[in-house]
């Protein structure tokens, strides 16, 4: 178990939320007023808490077998030295200096170093993460050295040797809380963000493996925000059921996992939250992926060409210019559209796609290039299934957008698409979608007998259906039957009956009065 400074347990997720709302409150005390500037905040800190922790785990381990172990960071720039408030460097700011001092160190030695690796030859590769991580950030957003020191105390009670096992929590979830409140209304995070529980049914449902055809697999987003579908992956991956062996782990630790975004808060929120799930070598780029300008490539140099899986979410409603449309044989302004092309294009042959998209795409067919995008995916690929998710799935990430699921696999055109419709269940901030509303979908995809595929919720179409609706691929149920609306004679007689009961209840009301 967790215990702060005020002897309060983190043992699950909501309580580790509470716990870091309370690390937030301190920092609203000073000048990170938002959740979109206390998060990049936290996530340094957080991420040296982390690194020097592992770094520690990893100097007694080389030296158990006689290895020389070299550290990313020396005396006195690791977290052990100034963020513990037993550390060194701390106690010889706040003893021998003057106020002022540890911030000053901070803003003046610590931040321009671990920003330095950028530029340094020879740079190990945690420390060409480190420099990523930190290659925007000039100072601390805390102004006060009080309220910075509070902060510091309470991340570095985060540590895996006091959480409790028996409660399999791992250091990974505190970022669980965090990152949705990127995506809270008003935020402009929710384009980094999608929920959780969005990501696990994607990945559930497509069951990916550490190998395929014989060889190690790849995993690509090509939008990857903060990413949450690689993290993950990485997680179903390595979980009991699939027991992977050292070899594999380290293959996913430190080559399995590639993305790109053209965001520099998320790319380096991406690049630590990556770090704290145990993926060493995060291969991500900072990039417009669709005009292809280039910010920062170094982590992603030598990617393949083609992936085995891409989990993603592209940006809702975004209007790409002429310089990204070059770059495509279907042109237009659609970020999503184009985004398809791409992730059709970066498939390897048997390679699997699951991917969130706008509705209006499945049923837009007034512009040529979406036709012809769609048109495009049925032919290079089996679409073997539509998820029509509920109207609100993304209310709590900042977007009330209509969405669906495809899941599809390169390499034989498609023949029929089988579709769950999931947009009858209504979706409140207070009661988000959870993954339980997935069991019935996941029963019925994973069933071998063909009847347990057709259901009020599930049915399948052909592809001519689909070419005869030039493309419209939008899921309508034909379980449901669209409500008849009464002729005017008969809604007047509803109207005057439901008068009469009205004036009657006014009438019994007076007589109390």
């Amino acid at each position: 178990m967790t215990n702060n400074v005020n002897n309060r347990i983190v043992n699950n997720q909501s309580s580790m939320n509470s716990y870091i709302k309370s690390i937030c409150d301190i920092m609203r005390r000073d000048k990170t007023k938002g959740a979109l500037q206390y998060i990049p905040e936290l996530t340094w800190m957080m991420f040296l808490r982390i690194l020097d922790e592992k770094e520690q785990d990893e100097e007694l381990k080389c030296k158990a077998v006689g290895k020389t172990f070299t550290p990313s960071l020396k005396e006195p720039y690791r977290w052990r030295d100034w963020g513990d408030f037993e550390g060194k460097k701390r106690k010889q700011l706040q003893q021998e200096g003057k106020l002022g001092d540890f911030l000053n160190f901070i803003n003046n030695d610590l931040i321009p170093h671990l920003k330095s690796f950028q530029k340094k030859s020879g740079a190990t590769v945690k420390q060409k993460i480190i420099s990523q991580i930190f290659r925007k950030l000039e100072k601390t957003q805390l102004a006060s050295e009080r309220n910075l020191l509070d902060v510091l105390d309470k991340v570095h009670y985060l540590t895996t040797e006091n959480i409790d096992e028996t409660h399999q929590f791992p250091l990974s979830q505190i970022y669980e809380g965090l990152l949705l409140k990127m995506g809270e209304k008003n935020n402009d995070g929710g384009q980094f963000f999608t929920p959780r529980e969005i990501i696990r049914a994607m990945i559930r449902a497509v069951k990916p493996t550490i190998t395929k055809n014989g060889k190690f697999a790849t995993f690509y987003d090509p939008c990857c925000g903060t990413g949450g579908f690689l993290a993950e992956t990485y997680t179903f991956l390595t979980d009991l059921n699939h027991n992977p062996t050292a070899t594999e782990i380290d293959y996913l630790k430190h080559e399995a996992f590639w993305g790109v975004d053209d965001s520099d808060d998320a790319f380096a929120i991406c690049l630590a939250n990556l770090f704290l799930h145990d993926i060493d070598f995060p291969h991500i780029g900072l990039k417009n992926n669709l005009s292809g300008r280039p910010t920062y490539l170094e982590l992603f140099n030598d990617a393949p060409a083609r992936f085995s899986y891409i989990f993603t979410n592209p940006p809702f409603g975004g209007k790409e210019g002429e310089d990204a449309k070059a770059n495509f044989i279907y042109k237009t302004g659609n970020t999503q559209i184009l985004f398809m092309q791409h992730i059709i294009d970066h498939l390897k042959d048997g390679g699997t796609c699951a991917m969130v998209i706008d509705e209006g795409v499945l049923f837009r067919n007034n512009e040529t290039a979406f036709v012809q995008t769609k048109k495009k995916l049925l032919e290079e690929c089996n679409l073997w299934c539509i998820v029509s998710l509920p109207q609100n799935v993304f209310l709590n990430a900042g977007a009330a957008s209509k969405t669906n699921l495809l899941f599809f696999t390169k390499g034989k055109s498609t023949e029929k698409i089988w579709y769950y419709d999931l947009s009858g269940i209504k979706v409140l901030k207070k009661s988000p979608f959870t993954l339980d509303k997935f069991d019935d979908f996941s029963m019925r995809l994973n069933s071998k007998k063909e009847e347990d595929k057709i259901s009020e919720r599930s049915w399948y179409v052909d592809i001519e259906n689909i070419k005869k609706k030039n493309y419209d691929l939008k899921a309508v149920n034909p379980n449901i039957k669209e409500k008849e609306i009464p002729p005017p004679e008969e809604l007047i007689k509803i109207i005057e009956e439901a008068q009469i009961k009205i004036n009657e209840g006014l009438l019994k009301l007076k007589e109390l009065t």
